[in-house]
């Protein structure tokens, strides 16, 4: 992993059209990554990486995260088995924010068991005046006990 470097952040031209990898933490030296089912498109999660999970994810080539909630870094599927195999990784134009197209050992990559952590709908327009959400998913690709135990709720509420 130490051969890994990410360019210092010197210019806009730099870090909009150069080949240098210079990524853009924030304050709390994050940065968002977005998740996609490489074949279909679907999103599958949100999530951060801090420069270690970043950096790591580049060399296992292998969805490594940082956990906001738990303080730590997390790689994908260790636990689960539900690992995402990294196809491709990109990075947006001002180098701020990272999308992850996987393949999904297992089929899913949300805790509560779906495939998608994007499972359910918000009521908007004229449906708006409803705060009911609707289930996108009609069940669940692993039952979560049975995976996890009763280990806590990664979710902070």
């Amino acid at each position: 992993m130490s051969d890994i470097k990410f360019e210092q952040r010197k210019t806009i031209e730099q870090v909009e059209e150069s080949t240098e990898l210079a990524p853009k933490f924030d304050q709390d030296g994050l940065i968002p990554v977005v998740t996609t089912d490489f074949n279909s498109g679907e999103v599958l999660m949100q999530g951060y990486m801090n420069e270690e999970a970043f950096k790591k994810t580049i060399s296992l080539g292998e969805a490594v995260y940082y956990s906001r909630s738990r303080k730590t870094l997390w790689h994908k599927g260790k636990t689960s088995g539900l690992v995402q195999k990294i196809k491709e990784i990109r990075i947006d134009d001002d180098q701020d924010c990272v999308w992850l197209r996987v393949d999904v050992q297992g089929g899913a990559s949300c805790h509560v068991g779906y495939r998608s952590c994007f499972y359910r709908s918000v009521p908007f327009g004229e449906k708006r005046g409803s705060s009911v959400l609707k289930f996108e998913e009609n069940k669940k690709v692993f039952d979560p006990k049975e995976v996890y135990g009763d280990a806590p709720n990664p979710t902070k509420l």
